[in-house]
């Protein structure tokens, strides 16, 4: 897959899917399987980060390194992440003509049924489709993906991981919730206690889910493993900051420091909570075991 981060012209002509795609979650999906299978190279248009809202940042549900290795699985071949400051002062009638007809190439442009662009946010999915007569593109307008009677969206998918409704937020994403960041020295308390662990810390600006034990599956060299993993601060024994401390009961391999993995929850366990000492920690982290194991392989 291609990728540019400035607006530079692409060298064939695309059906274009256009979004800020944070999730990739269903109804992302199916606005950018909207632009595959035209004849034409399949691309899409984003951003790096997700726009402001309120003069507030939503926390993001995918890395970019992520979200750019998910749009070149799906068989995107051409990718503008672009920064939002780069285009967000352009009128609705010059991104259309400048962007879509003359960087894109497009001659179809896929949005969702909500989408808003050019400055202030005034163009809608319908003066798009007026801006396509003029410019010579089509546009297909995807409409809502529901669920339980709801459309599909970043925001609701940010409020259920935020609940601990792991289970529920992955259905509506398509796959699990994960995220990508390295592993580093902790202070190797869990291999005193017999579980050694790996810690990810949650960099900020990224969903934080609700703080607690969660079954999850990390990919290490090719395979899975099945783990307990503890989002929070780790009360009973501390932390500066929000980190992933995740336990793979059946691991054996080399040291993971300084590798990105990728860690997938799948399953809320149980809330975080303080204990008396570590004994009672180390009890509690081998019942932890036991449901993970059965929430991963469904036992």
């Amino acid at each position: 897959m291609k990728l540019y981060h400035d607006l530079h012209p692409a060298d064939r002509e695309t059906a274009v899917a256009i979004g800020v795609f944070d999730g990739l979650h269903l109804g992302h999906r199916r606005v950018i399987g909207a632009a595959i299978g035209r004849g034409v190279s399949p691309a899409v248009f984003t951003f790096e980060t997700d726009i402001l809202r309120d003069g507030k940042r939503a926390p993001v549900l995918l890395t970019q390194e992520r979200k750019i290795g998910l749009l070149a699985e799906m068989g995107v071949e051409l990718c503008w992440a672009v920064p939002f400051a780069a285009i967000h002062e352009m009128e609705a009638r010059d991104f259309a003509r400048d962007v879509l007809a003359g960087v894109c190439r497009a001659t179809t442009v896929c949005c969702g049924y909500n989408f808003r662009f050019g400055r202030g946010g005034l163009g809608t999915a319908e003066s798009l489709t007026s801006f396509g007569q003029e410019f010579g593109f089509r546009v297909c307008v995807v409409p809502p993906v529901e669920a339980g009677g709801r459309p599909v969206s970043s925001t609701r998918i940010r409020a259920l991981i935020a609940e601990g409704e792991i289970e529920e937020a992955n259905g509506l994403l398509g796959r699990p919730f994960s995220y990508t960041f390295p592993v580093v020295h902790g202070r190797q308390l869990g291999r005193q206690l017999g579980f050694p662990t790996i810690n990810q810390n949650i960099p900020a600006g990224f969903v934080l889910p609700r703080f607690g034990v969660y079954a999850s599956l990390v990919h290490v060299d090719g395979e899975k493993y099945y783990g307990v993993t503890n989002v929070g601060v780790k009360p009973t024994v501390g932390s500066p900051g929000p980190v992933c401390e995740t336990w793979m009961p059946e691991y054996r391999g080399r040291e993971l420091y300084g590798d990105t993995l990728l860690t997938e929850l799948h399953g809320f366990v149980r809330d975080e909570r303080r204990f008396p000492g570590l004994a009672e920690l180390r009890e509690q982290i081998f019942r932890d075991r036991e449901t993970a194991k059965k929430m991963i392989y469904k036992l």
